[in-house]
């Protein structure tokens, strides 16, 4: 039975160097690019990226304003309310309405 016997160095290169040649003699053999045509895909490449900036740049711009929103919100919270605090008489009243219409709501 025979073995199988793996090439050596020089056979290894010399398959490569046709691997190569033939790659490089496929791409030789391709139609040259017509450059109307490849303007015209630049400039739809040019406006893409374009349209994808002025969309980034617009979520930018909201982020930042829900921040300063927020930011202007949080600062509202932070301010002390204009009502003035009832005084005891008014805020024992409410404490006993909202009990009598608790209990009311039992019966």
């Amino acid at each position: 039975m025979v073995s199988y016997k793996a090439p050596d160095f020089s056979e290894r290169i010399a398959l490569a160097k046709q691997a190569r040649d033939k790659a490089l003699e496929k791409l030789r053999d391709r139609p040259a690019v017509d450059p109307a045509q490849a303007a015209e895909r630049q400039a739809a490449r040019l406006a893409k990226e374009a349209a994808a900036r002025e969309r980034r740049q617009a979520r930018l711009a909201e982020q930042k304003q829900r921040q300063a929103d927020k930011r202007a919100a949080a600062a509202a919270d932070a301010t002390p309310a204009a009502k003035p605090k009832p005084s005891e008489d008014e805020a024992r009243a409410a404490r006993d309405a909202k009990y009598a219409a608790r209990k009311a709501r039992k019966k």
